[in-house]
């Protein structure tokens, strides 16, 4: 690209004559000379505004900036210039006056004196003749060449300045030009180095190219997988129109799905203020099956006793036929039997042909006669309603009383093994509460159970429960009253444990044998040796209607009753058997004596002459519901002790205590 040089320039490098008219010559020229001197002034301007530009080009430098003009006033600019890889620098400098001059439009001549243009050329001259009117044409041109005259010279005043800063301008663009050459070897060198770069970016293009060619097949998966899902969309749809349809349906089935809900909360609001009627009346029920459950206990007799005669063990003689005999009941051989017949023979009335002492029969009538056959589920039937008592608010104790052997324990706690035929009374019985207590519980009635097993061992009583250092600590145990003024009776020092499955009073009995005093007698290898009393304490709240009940269930096993043997050789271990015996015969006898005080309404009732009165007195009493199992022996053996344990039971069967009185708050 050919360079322009600025006029200016031109003028201080050639050192060309100026073409500005002289001051002296004006009048000098002639008319034609005049009209030559007479250039337009734009041309002049034009040329005074001749922009030098000055690049340093690139092969990819841009295209250079050019600078408007203006009549009069010249712009000078300079385009910052940019080194760098891969870019052009340019340097455009406009010379520019710092006082710009506005250009002065050419007067035009008086029309008046000079003749008008023909055809647009010059006016002819005027005759020779005419001095005066060419003497007035002259005066006219002298007086504008005098104005332009002036405005010349303060032209040539400014573009001497503009000379000067120009050539200034020049000498600072020539440095400015040797720092662009510097900056272009700087350039130079980045650009080998952009083309070392280039080639690490070809490599890397190279290298995309591959990753675009595994990315493009990629997009063909993809798309394939978006026809995939096209299909897939277009089934969509189809399933949500389907749907659609089915939700309007659904729609029409849950308007009328409300209107029936409306009706069945109409008829829900009717039910609930029937139920609630009809809960009014099962409560009211429920009050009455008990009144009328207490009353058929206390018509069956609030002190009751059953007789159970135990099987002949293996290894037993068999005891002559006539020993026992069950006679049938008033209804015949379905009633269950409730009188005994035992055969005696006395030898004191024996003859002296030795003839055969005549038997002697004794008859006892009880409540219950449980003859060897019958089974523990049998025997449980029958004070099960007695045993839900307790759930009423009544308290309940139920003996087991008899010589050693008899069965007492088994009664109570049921047979080794494991076997749920053997089960004894305790287990049965907990197991009806839960259940009945399960039922209540949809009445609204809660029920919670906490038990405790004890023994009375010559006079002392011992806690069964008790395991580790707490273990043979019995004798610290103690009968204390609950609080000041309260009537219930608690066990200082043993262990109250809440249940509320079988399993945990399973546990509980396993660990009650363990430590319960058993020796070896005449009558029974393994002998009980004190009373055992197992206490389940109940107590049922109705929160609903803020009824609150509690009583005991008490289940005594008492230790085996046999007379003395005067006859005994006293040793060290007889003399200890001696003695448990007394302790066991005394607090035996105390029982009876406070039942019949309790049946002859006496004001004294002795319960502190025994440990185990004193601690079952509060369920001993007028409100308070007895069952006595008598246990005796099949065997001729045992004739004398099983006739005094019918004798003594006999005597308690005869006893009428006052009607029993519900705990309730």
């Amino acid at each position: 690209m050919e360079q322009q040089r600025h006029p200016l320039l031109e003028v201080k490098g050639n050192k060309a004559p100026s073409r500005l008219p002289l001051p002296g010559s004006r009048l000098k020229r002639g008319p034609d000379q005049m009209d030559n001197a007479l250039e337009p002034e734009k041309k002049r301007i034009r040329g005074l505004g001749t922009v030098t530009k000055i690049a340093t080009s690139h092969p990819r430098a841009p295209p250079l900036t050019s600078v408007p003009q203006t009549q009069g006033q010249t712009t000078a600019q300079k385009v910052p210039k940019k080194t760098g890889q891969w870019c052009s620098t340019a340097i455009t400098t406009v010379s520019k006056s710092k006082k710009p001059v506005a250009a002065v439009p050419a007067q035009k001549p008086d029309t008046s004196a000079v003749p008008p243009m023909v055809g647009g050329k010059k006016p002819s001259k005027r005759p020779a003749w005419d001095l005066k009117g060419q003497l007035g044409d002259l005066n006219i041109e002298l007086k504008r060449y005098r104005e332009r005259t002036q405005m010349l010279d303060q032209e040539n005043q400014q573009l001497r300045a503009q000379l000067k800063e120009a050539q200034q301008e020049a000498k600072a663009l020539g440095e400015e030009r040797r720092t662009l050459k510097e900056e272009l070897a700087k350039v130079q060198a980045q650009a080998k180095q952009g083309q070392q770069e280039l080639g690490n970016l070809s490599a890397r293009v190279l290298e995309l190219e591959e990753r675009l060619g595994m990315q493009e097949g990629l997009v063909q998966e993809l798309q394939k997988e978006q026809l995939e899902l096209q299909e897939e969309r277009r089934g969509l749809a189809a399933r949500l129109e389907e749907q659609e349809r089915r939700l309007q349906a659904s729609e029409v089935a849950l308007s009328s799905s409300q209107a029936e809900v409306a009706s069945l909360r109409q008829e829900t609001a009717a039910q609930v203020t029937l139920l609630a009627e009809r809960g009014e009346r099962l409560h009211g029920l429920e009050m009455e099956r008990r009144r009328l459950h207490n009353q058929l206990q206390e018509l069956k007799g609030n002190i009751r006793v059953f007789c159970r005669v135990r099987p002949v063990l293996p290894g037993e003689p068999i005891p002559p036929s006539g020993l026992l005999l069950f006679p049938a009941g008033p209804g015949g051989p379905s009633d269950p039997p409730t009188r005994l017949s035992l055969s005696r023979s006395d030898e004191r009335r024996g003859t002296l042909n030795g003839a055969p002492a005549p038997t002697t029969r004794h008859d006892f009538s009880f409540d219950r006669v449980f003859p060897p056959g019958s089974g523990q589920e049998e025997v449980f039937e029958e004070i099960a309603m007695l045993v839900q008592s307790a759930l009423d608010g009544y308290p309940v104790c139920i003996f087991a009383y008899g010589q050693t052997g008899s069965g007492k324990t088994f009664t109570m706690e049921g047979g080794p093994g494991g076997d749920p035929q053997l089960e004894g009374l305790i287990p049965r019985a907990l197991r009806h509460l839960f259940s009945v207590a399960q039922e209540l519980g949809d009445q609204g009635w809660t029920y919670r159970f906490v038990a405790s097993y004890v023994e009375i061992y010559n006079e002392t009583v011992r806690d069964l429960l008790a395991t580790g250092a707490r273990k043979g600590q019995g004798g610290e145990c103690k009968i204390r009253r609950a609080g000041p003024g309260s009537e219930e009776l608690t066990v200082t020092n043993a262990r109250y444990v809440s249940v509320s499955c079988e399993k945990e009073v399973e546990a509980l009995l396993c660990l009650a044998r363990q430590n319960r005093a058993v020796a070896c007698t005449a009558q029974n290898e393994r002998s009980s040796r004190s009373h055992s009393v197992f206490q389940l304490q109940i107590t049922g709240e109705h929160t609903g209607r803020g009824l609150q009940c509690g009583a005991p269930l008490n289940l005594v096993d008492l230790a085996g009753s046999e007379r003395l043997d005067p006859g005994l050789a006293l040793g060290a271990e007889e003399r200890e058997r001696l003695r448990e015996t007394q302790a066991i015969n005394s607090s035996l006898s105390t029982l009876g004596l406070v039942i019949m005080a309790l049946s002859n309404k006496e004001s004294h009732v002795p319960y502190r002459n025994s440990k185990l009165t004193y601690l079952l007195q509060n369920s001993l009493g007028g409100s308070a519901k007895m069952l006595m199992f008598v246990n005796i022996s099949p065997l001729e053996e045992n004739v004398s002790e099983s006739l005094n344990s019918l004798r003594f039971a006999s005597k308690v069967n005869q006893c009428v205590i006052g009607t029993a009185q519900a705990n309730r708050k």
